[in-house]
């Protein structure tokens, strides 16, 4: 018993770093209709950003995050206005398909610069307190995860609070559930677009960042982490943050368990028999449905 709840410990823990990276991606799902597959290569952009500012100014990691968020903000911004809504106002059906390789051939060629400034050389952004821990009650919590989970909390709580208390998020919401309702009511769609891939993006940033204080990382480390983040966010239901939230946690728990149970081996095949069974069962996951994209 106590093994088990050492693993469901460790699970939530590292579920809210999977919250923080697949909120990010539901959001550009819900309100631009687009896959964005580059999402684990931009978590891994952030995580090299904020190992070279760590490095070069000897800043504390989370301190990056003032530095890390807002350049992929922008990076997000950038990709929209360059590259989707070229591919959007051209396409009757949205160019979805078009999105996808977009984003996908965005992945490759930053996977490619990365080896080629960092190498395929493993990295790993330490700190006097990345091995340290606290013992709760006979059960071991690592500080890093800690103050990630903290993180997570503290973002998504505030990401909440935005598309629920304010202008902008009543806009955002309103593009999700009806992007021709909300044009005819006045809502600026290419705008809202603009800013929600800036903000689905810059929780890539944040994620990255921690992610980088507890896994090593190399640029192909994005392989593995898109699979876990489509599976999540096909559990959850396409375009619903909600869903996100609770895939991941679901997921983590479920990956922590089965590792710590049966074997370590089998622990990343969770996401991927998980996402077959859901398919299967309930395609447009627990909480969403995918044409309305429900926030």
């Amino acid at each position: 018993m106590h093994t088990f709840l050492q693993a469901l410990i460790l699970g939530i823990l590292t579920g809210g770093v999977y919250a923080l990276m697949s909120t990010g991606q539901t959001l550009v799902f819900g309100v631009m209709r687009v896959v964005n597959v580059a999402q684990g290569m931009l978590v891994i952009l952030s995580a090299y950003l904020s190992y070279t500012v760590h490095q070069k100014l000897g800043i504390d990691p989370f301190l990056t995050l003032v530095i890390v968020i807002p350049v992929m903000f922008a990076v997000g911004v950038g990709i929209q206005l360059a590259f989707i809504r070229p591919v959007k106002r051209n396409r009757t059906e949205a160019g979805f398909e078009q999105t996808l390789l977009i984003m996908f051939a965005l992945a490759v060629g930053i996977e490619g610069i990365l080896d080629l400034v960092y190498s395929s050389e493993y990295r790993s952004i330490t700190t006097s307190y990345a091995n340290s821990s606290w013992t709760v009650g006979g059960y071991t919590l690592s500080v890093v995860r800690v103050l990630a989970f903290a993180l997570a909390v503290v973002l998504l709580g505030a990401l909440w609070l935005v598309l629920n208390k304010t202008g902008f998020g009543r806009a955002v919401r309103a593009t999700v559930q009806n992007p021709t309702s909300a044009r005819l009511l006045g809502v600026d769609t290419e705008r809202i677009g603009a800013l929600g891939m800036g903000l689905g993006i810059s929780l890539a940033g944040a994620s990255g960042a921690v992610f980088g204080l507890i896994y090593p990382f190399n640029a192909n480390s994005s392989y593995d982490l898109v699979s876990r983040l489509l599976s999540i966010i096909v559990l959850g239901g396409l375009g619903s943050v909600i869903g996100a939230v609770v895939g991941s946690l679901a997921l983590g728990v479920a990956e922590a368990v089965v590792a710590a149970t049966v074997s370590p081996v089998w622990a990343p095949f969770t996401f991927l028999v998980v996402l077959m069974v859901v398919l299967l069962v309930r395609p447009q996951g627990i909480f969403g449905v995918v044409e309305r994209g429900a926030l």
